[in-house]
Parts: C-alpha cells; sequence; structure tokens
C-alpha cells in the first residue's frame, strides 16, 4: 500500500464541492455571502436533521429550566452563525490590511499587547464560537500572525484547500498529530498559538471537567503547554455585532493558573478553571456557539477513588478530539 494513497472518487468530488461552494459564495458581495451562507447552513441543518436533535439534546443539558422556545431560539441562532462563518470564509480572499477594520474589530487588545511584552509566549486560548475561523485570520491581517493547532481534515484534497485559505494572510498551521514539540519551542520564542480548547477528547487521553453542570471529556493540552512553557493564556474569540453588523475579536485578562510542586495537580485545576472560563464565556453569547457538537459524548464511570490525571498521558498529548 502506497504511503500517500491517491485521492478517491469520494475524496475529489468532496473536494470541488466545497472549492466550488467557497468560489460561488466568494464571488458574491460580502453582504449577500453572509446571506448565501446562512441560507445554505438552513438548508443543511434541514437535510440532517441529526444535527438539530444532536444541538436540542446538548441545550437541554445545559439550560434544563430554559423554556423550549428559547433554546429552539438558540439553536437557530447556532445554525445561522454557522451560515455566517461560511459566507465571511468565503470571502478571505478579499480581505487585507486596508479594509479589515471594515470586517473585524479590536476589543481588548491592550490585554494581548501586555502579554506579548512579557515575552514568554502567548496561548490564544479559543473554541467554536462567533467565525472563529476568521479570528486569527484577522489578528494576521492587524500584523499579528500565530500559530494555529488543528487537527487535519480527513480528506487532504479539502485539507490543503482549507489550509491555503487559513495562512493567506500569513498564519502558520500546526498539526496535532505532528508538531507538538515545535508548539513548545516556538512559545519559548515567544511566539502567539492559536488553540480552539472546547471540543470533546476521548476519555482515556482527557480530564472530566464540569461543563455547564455537567462533566465533559476535556483535554489538558493548554494547561501542559503553559506549565512547560511558562506561556501567558489568554481568552481570545470573536463575535458578531448585528448592531454593527461587523465582527469583534475580544481579549480578556489572562486566565490566573496555579503552579506548585505537585504538577498532576496544578494541570487539573488549570484545566478545570479554564474550562469554566470558556463557560462563562459562552454564556454570555449562547447563540453563537457550536451546540450541534456532542461535547458530553463520553461521561466518567463511577469510581470512588479521587479523579487523576489519565495513566500513561505524555506531557504533550493534545487529545482525540472529536465531532
Amino acid at each position: 500500500m502506497p504511503v500517500n494513497p491517491s485521492p478517491t472518487v469520494r475524496q475529489r468530488a468532496e473536494a470541488a464541492l466545497v472549492a466550488g461552494l467557497l468560489w460561488g459564495l466568494g464571488c458574491l458581495p460580502r453582504r449577500w455571502a453572509l446571506r448565501g451562507g446562512i441560507l445554505l447552513a438552513g438548508l443543511l441543518a434541514c437535510v440532517l436533521p441529526r444535527l438539530w436533535w444532536v444541538g436540542a439534546d446538548n441545550l437541554a443539558l445545559a439550560f434544563p429550566d430554559l423554556p423550549e422556545r428559547e433554546r429552539r431560539r438558540l439553536l437557530h441562532g447556532c445554525i445561522t452563525n454557522l451560515g455566517r462563518l461560511l459566507g465571511e470564509f468565503s470571502q478571505f480572499p478579499k480581505l487585507h490590511p486596508g479594509n479589515i477594520r471594515e470586517v473585524v474589530e479590536y476589543e481588548g487588545f491592550e490585554h494581548f499587547a501586555a502579554a506579548q511584552a512579557q515575552g514568554r509566549g502567548v496561548i490564544f486560548f479559543t473554541g467554536h464560537l462567533g467565525a472563529w475561523e476568521l479570528s486569527a485570520f484577522a489578528h494576521a491581517l492587524y500584523g499579528h500572525p500565530l500559530n494555529i493547532l488543528v487537527r487535519p481534515i480527513d480528506n487532504p484534497l479539502v485539507d490543503r484547500l482549507i489550509t491555503r485559505r487559513r495562512t493567506a494572510s500569513g498564519n502558520r498551521i500546526l498539526s496535532k498529530h505532528r508538531d507538538l514539540r515545535g508548539l513548545v519551542a516556538r512559545l519559548r520564542r515567544g511566539e502567539t498559538v492559536g488553540i480552539l480548547a472546547d471540543v470533546h477528547v476521548q476519555p482515556q487521553h482527557g480530564l472530566f471537567c464540569p461543563f455547564f453542570g455537567r462533566p465533559a471529556s476535556t483535554s489538558p493540552l493548554v494547561a501542559r503547554l503553559a506549565r512547560r512553557t511558562g506561556a501567558t493564556v489568554l481568552p481570545g474569540y470573536l463575535v458578531w455585532d448585528a448592531r454593527r453588523g461587523r465582527h469583534r475579536l475580544v481579549f480578556e485578562p489572562p486566565v490566573p493558573l496555579v503552579q506548585t510542586a505537585d504538577e498532576a495537580g496544578d494541570i487539573r485545576e488549570n484545566t478545570l478553571r479554564l474550562t469554566r472560563c470558556w463557560e462563562a464565556i459562552v454564556r454570555r453569547y449562547p447563540d453563537q456557539w457550536l451546540w450541534i457538537h456532542r461535547r458530553w459524548k463520553s461521561q466518567p464511570r463511577p469510581d470512588p477513588a479521587p479523579a487523576t490525571l489519565p495513566n500513561g498521558l505524555n506531557l504533550l498529548s493534545p487529545g482525540n478530539d472529536e465531532c
């Protein structure tokens, strides 16, 4: 079997569909591209009712006291947000330093500037909120390129297509499967790394942390990297401001992390703190988070023993995130 087998017919068809979709939306003015993306996301949700079921179940878990009508509104906002993300992604080739301010504005940039000035590296702690692909793209156009840690897309043709767009503004892509040691080196050189840290990981690679009152298997990677490199962990995210018709790239103050002689205990405590931080952010913008992701897919087994780090978990293991 060849090391790099030729793409299958299905992979070629998928890549052609994605390329055609992005090209078609990209030919439209931005306002119409966003509307087109929202329409397509709504159609996709109708064709794939599982998305609605997963989202409805997740919202019922997170907001059990919320009226069902309000939960449906939040789920509709989630689907709309995905369509807006698609529309914005199609417009990436049109964005440049001269016009990015018309699309994305900063809020709390002083927090990023202060963290960067320390010279110990910055971990851009973020998640699937708003048009998340646009956050790193815009930050680079503003003159602050970063390293983005990603899980490669299974279809290599689609992966190459998406990577070209992601890196067009100057960002660099790092693979969760291959580049973790290089990531440590970049942080130690004072660079910035963006990590989407709000997804489910397989329990053997994660820690169960309360998220909306329910255990969620969470990667300890951010806490481990911060401890090993001394990097500042800075919450950052992009949110849609409907009144202004543009996005806000928000940086919050750094998350205070503990560091004692107990490495395992520190990593667990800091992962808990980061999870609480992200929950607070999602609660502020619940209609812009990815509720169709199976965040609570795994649940811990009953065990009277105190919770510990998974046995044999490599210091740099990112976990295996799944949607």
